[in-house]
């Protein structure tokens, strides 16, 4: 080995699920096939699972009892380090299950928080992801969390009475206030920027996570945003302008992708972040046509839109990595079940001309014809309308400048107070 090589152990984990009356066992196997994904792309080798039938889960250690000793003898023969769950515990169940186990237990929410935290590149997802971990960890908060306090230090900083975990809890409270504040003056830069984007046709890439809509992103805009195959690999949105044609451009987002279970923690304090999906034009739901579960994908990425807000947005179904299925066969029901959709690889560049054509044709349905007279004396309009709408035709004449566009009903009305305002000086309002 090189002497300049560092080996670095790979934590080992055992999987845990549990089938509950109400699942059925293909989909919790399905969900545990996620949660080794969940695990890899933390950089955790799996190397055994356990899955119990049960009527209820039991309050105290979610698994019974007799289960947490054969996870405890799966352990110690795989010298694990962890036990990963695919539901959320209470702060009982772990301590029970560590006390008993052994070994760190960690659940599916804990889970997807530190792949969050891996993948944080900017301020603000590492603001949005520290805020989620410290409201999931607050009710979670036990004696084997120690010295926080040494994270702000100084004296001061423990009050006469006070436990080692009250100062703790305090601490992880005035932070959690610290790091809202932090998102609150986030949001409103957002804010600010998108208002100046308003007069664009904007759409939004949504969809379960690693499903290529960063892909799409890139081969459309030349974005260069980051494409790994792995859950989260990006978690800042990107906005790009794309031409679609020579006459129509639009301003497209990539966002966080969306994932079965999503923690609420991080639904909250994405919001900023998930609000380009909320105030787009078109919603471009991206789906990986090879999962063998992309219908539960495509139902949770509903799910969440209702969440945020977004439910009753207009949606393209865009369907994704056709190269990749496997029964070809499949293509003319789904088809026929989402008439509208639009079959690509975005990879392999199959089909992705017809995609930029449906957004054209969307945009053309939904823009509103319109004809303007500006006074030359304010000639400068021109230029602003340009950048609010498609102009099919202009003309001069000897006073006047007449523009026919098409626009989205809500630019037509910017465009006639705009054009309103600068005719009030020369004889009143001269719309057609």
């Amino acid at each position: 080995m090189n002497i300049h090589e560092v080996a670095v152990e790979v934590e080992k984990a055992i999987l845990v699920g549990v089938v509950l009356p109400k699942d059925r066992r293909w989909e919790v196997d399905e969900y545990l096939s996620e949660l080794q994904q969940l695990a890899a792309t933390a950089g955790v080798e799996v190397v055994d699972q356990l899955v119990q039938d049960r009527q209820r889960l039991d309050p105290a250690t979610f698994i019974g009892s007799g289960k947490v000793e054969e996870l405890q003898q799966m352990v110690n023969a795989y010298q694990a380090k962890a036990v990963i769950f695919d539901e959320d515990l209470t702060p009982a169940q772990i301590r029970n299950l560590e006390k008993a186990i052994k070994a760190k237990i960690i659940d599916r929410s804990t889970l997807i928080l530190d792949i969050f935290a891996k993948h944080a590149r900017t301020r603000t997802a590492k603001t949005q992801v520290e805020l989620a971990q410290l409201q999931h960890l607050l009710p979670r908060l036990t004696r084997q969390w120690t010295h926080l306090s040494r994270q702000v230090g100084g004296i001061g900083t423990k009050g006469p009475g006070e436990t080692q975990l009250e100062t703790d809890r305090r601490l992880i409270r005035t932070r959690i206030e610290t790091l809202r504040r932090e998102l609150a003056r986030i949001d409103l830069q957002r804010q600010t920027r998108r208002k100046g984007r308003q007069e664009s046709f904007r759409a939004s890439l949504i969809g379960y996570t690693n499903v290529g809509k960063s892909t799409i992103m890139n081969l459309f805009s030349g974005a260069e945003v980051l494409v790994e195959d792995q859950l989260f690999a990006t978690l800042d949105p990107t906005v790009r302008q794309v031409p679609l044609d020579s006459t129509h451009t639009i301003l497209l987002s990539d966002t966080v992708g969306f994932i079965r279970k999503l923690p609420h923690q991080l639904v909250e304090s994405f919001k900023s972040t998930l609000d380009e999906a909320v105030e787009a034009d078109l919603l471009l739901h991206v789906v990986d046509v090879s999962h063998p579960a992309f219908h539960e994908q495509i139902q949770v990425v509903n799910e969440v839109l209702k969440e945020i807000g977004a439910a009753q947005k207009p949606v393209l179904m865009v369907f994704n990595k056709i190269d990749r299925l496997k029964e070809k066969t499949m293509l003319p029901s789904l088809k026929r079940q989402y008439p509208q959709a639009v079959f690509i690889s975005a990879t392999r560049q199959i089909r992705t001309e017809k995609l930029k054509q449906e957004l054209v044709r969307f945009m053309e349905k939904n823009f509103v014809k319109t004809t303007v007279k500006i006074p030359l004396t304010h000639a400068g309009l021109v230029n602003q309308i340009y950048g609010m709408a498609v102009v099919l035709q202009q003309k001069y004449t000897e006073h006047e400048i007449i523009l026919t566009f098409k626009s989205t009903a809500v630019n037509r009305d910017k465009i006639r107070y705009l054009v309103d305002s600068a005719s009030a000086g020369n004889g009143g309002c001269v719309i057609c």
